[in-house]
């Protein structure tokens, strides 16, 4: 996310609706979003829209970047920051998305959400996260950006959970809702909703994305995952080993060496661990031949300016 400051500013009141309905769409923060991904994504708004960002700004531009950081950002992450308050918010998406698919009424109009609901299910999270991150890096460059990067998100969102829900109808007769009352029926769909909703590991989350940027030979986003991964659950043997091959191949041998040496302490029998800390052996070596080699060849000049100077 640049910060080219706004353009074309004008606060629309009908954000704060939209904002009210899915804070991570304000935020263009996925909603798996664990507290410390929502913190560094709400800083980098922050920065964006700070004052001091837009001193060079007209005032109409100053102005409208006050508003959506006091009326939109800042009540939206005050939802999301806390867990409480943020199982709060998820819950009451699900519902609407409950609603919605019920209703036949889930129909998208953007080609990203579209997209998002026909892909096979192993593509789901992938897509989803990049797709969002595409959208988050320009979301606060223009008021006309702001508007429709905040309608996709939100549609984005919409449809990911609606993947992530399974068959609505089957659920529903499983846990035996009735419709006796609109009242009765709402509070046992608020009551299912939270019995449902299962405890999200985050960092397994994390290394399901890294392990698809490693197939995809993208081994940066793959070292940004698991670096969080590994925030989560520094011991976990899987996290140190995938990271060290993401280094290895990247020619980063000391944080190659430094990661695996602590997956073969987690687990001293891993297989993979073995062959790659004896492949960083064999690259470390080669890389320090070679240095000899350049310094050898050096030598005879250096010592002739020692002996010029009396070395």
């Amino acid at each position: 996310m640049t910060n080219a400051g706004f353009t074309n500013a004008g606060f629309d009141s009908d954000w704060i609706g939209l904002a009210e309905k899915d804070p991570y769409a304000v935020l263009g923060i996925s909603v798996t979003a664990e507290e410390r991904r929502i913190l560094k994504r709400y800083r980098q708004i922050a920065k964006v829209l700070h004052p001091d960002a837009l001193r060079e700004q007209d005032t109409a531009i100053q102005t409208f970047a006050s508003q959506v950081l006091s009326r939109i950002v800042n009540p939206a992450y005050q939802r999301l920051k806390q867990e409480k308050t943020r199982s709060e918010a998820l819950a009451t998406m699900r519902f609407r998305v409950r609603r919605l698919a019920r209703a036949d009424q889930l129909q998208p109009t953007f080609e990203s959400a579209q997209q998002l609901l026909r892909i096979p299910e192993p593509e789901v999270d992938v897509f989803y996260e990049n797709t969002l991150s595409r959208i988050a890096e320009v979301q606060f460059t223009s008021a006309a950006a702001f508007h429709e990067s905040l309608e996709q998100l939100s549609q984005l969102n919409t449809v990911f959970l609606r993947r992530k829900m399974g068959d609505i109808v089957i659920r529903e007769k499983r846990t035996g809702l009735i419709a006796t009352s609109a009242k009765q029926s709402d509070a046992v769909v608020e009551d299912s909703t939270e019995a449902e909703t299962p405890t999200i590991n985050y960092a397994e989350k994390y290394g399901i994305r890294a392990r698809t940027y490693l197939t995809q030979q993208n081994y940066e986003m793959a070292v940004q995952e698991l670096r969080e991964a590994l925030k989560l659950e520094p011991n976990n043997t899987e996290f140190h080993s995938m990271i060290g091959q993401a280094y290895f191949v990247q020619k980063k041998y000391g944080m190659a060496r430094a990661h695996l040496k602590r997956a073969a302490e987690l687990n001293p029998n891993h297989p993979i661990v073995q062959k790659y800390l004896r492949m960083v052996s064999q690259a470390q070596v080669g890389t320090k031949r070679s240095t000899n080699g350049q310094r050898s060849i050096r030598e005879p000049r250096f010592s002739w300016l020692r002996r010029l100077f009396g070395g």
